[in-house]
């Protein structure tokens, strides 16, 4: 759960950024967010199968659940993560485990594995595999928005088609949020764009990580003329990830993020005793504030709030997470 990731996932407006500041300074507080255990995050086709298949399981059980809290746009406890636009992953870990019974790692997606598969498309990496995987690409004319001048829509062309094979395919799944910001049901939408398979490579993310200040970052991950790293990969599935409002009903979406996690992650240790606990810039996107670590992030229905000191160290409570590399 850490600010990298929420920077990219939580509130659209990535409202994780703050200025410098030093690590908290309470010894007994410190103490008491020390962790029973700490979790390693794993590369999907690093999990055996079984644990692949017990994961895909566990994601559909929260879909089956009830939501927090009825009467919202949420039909499932699964899609309370979406509705209430704070698409947390970790959160959402935690209710795999509670929940659904998940037992094995948690489950991330490094892209560069598949940016530096030469000759071998994106659609065909494992991720997307129809019996181990999310299943494939959306299937053209299979799929039509409810109106071809959605304001909020602003890449329909992305919205190839719908998934008609995997665990998620259009008779097994249906997405109630979006597109845009409509509810309305309709199948999971892909349209993974091959052109982009050269901005998911080692050298790409590589440049990205040797960015000195988190400003620069933060603007960068997101800027499509530079192939920032997040912008890059929901351009690349297309379809639902396209969509700000509802990117979430795409499964995906959480093993990317867990991933953009890991990269914050790669990018804290690089200097550590500087970045453990230092981020800066405005709250949202065009904002002009700068914000501080006691900023304290709401995740309405599914978690209780934390201030943005409380997540930046990945070893401590309520993380309690790292990654295998």
């Amino acid at each position: 759960m850490s600010p990298f990731f929420h920077l990219s996932a939580i509130l659209l407006a990535f409202a994780l950024v703050c200025a410098a500041s030093p690590a908290p300074s309470s010894g007994v507080a410190e103490a008491a967010r020390k962790c029973k255990e700490i979790r390693v995050h794993k590369e999907w086709r690093d999990i055996s199968v079984k644990h692949r298949l017990a994961y895909i399981d566990a994601v559909k059980c929260l879909q089956a659940l009830p939501p927090t809290v009825p009467g919202t746009a949420a039909t499932s406890r699964y899609e309370d993560a979406c509705d209430c636009r704070s698409f947390v992953a970790s959160e959402l870990n935690l209710e795999l485990r509670d929940k659904c019974h998940y037992k094995g790692p948690i489950p991330f997606w490094d892209w560069a594995r598949d940016g530096d598969n030469e000759g071998v498309p994106i659609a065909k990496s494992p991720i997307f595999d129809p019996v181990t995987g999310f299943g494939g690409d959306g299937v053209l004319g299979t799929y039509t928005l409810p109106s071809p001048n959605i304001s909020t829509v602003t890449f329909p062309q992305s919205y190839r088609g719908c998934v008609l094979d995997g665990p998620f395919s259009a008779d097994k799944y249906t997405v109630h949020l979006g597109p845009g910001t409509l509810t309305t049901k309709h199948c999971l939408v892909r349209g993974i764009n091959e052109t982009l398979k050269h901005a998911m490579t080692t050298d790409v993310l590589e440049e990205q990580l040797r960015i000195k200040t988190f400003a620069e970052l933060r603007a960068t991950i997101d800027n499509p003329r530079a192939f920032g790293m997040h912008i890059t990969t929901h351009s690349a599935i297309g379809g639902e990830m396209k969509n700000v409002w509802s990117s979430p009903g795409e499964p995906l979406f959480f093993l990317s993020h867990m991933n953009l996690d890991r990269m914050w992650w790669h990018w804290q240790w690089r200097d550590y005793r500087k970045r453990l606990y230092y981020i800066d810039g405005p709250s949202t996107v065009n904002g002009t504030d700068n914000v501080t670590l006691d900023f304290v992030m709401d995740f309405p229905r599914i978690s209780s709030n934390v201030t943005i000191r409380d997540v930046m160290d990945l070893t401590k409570e309520p993380n309690c997470y790292t990654f295998e590399y």
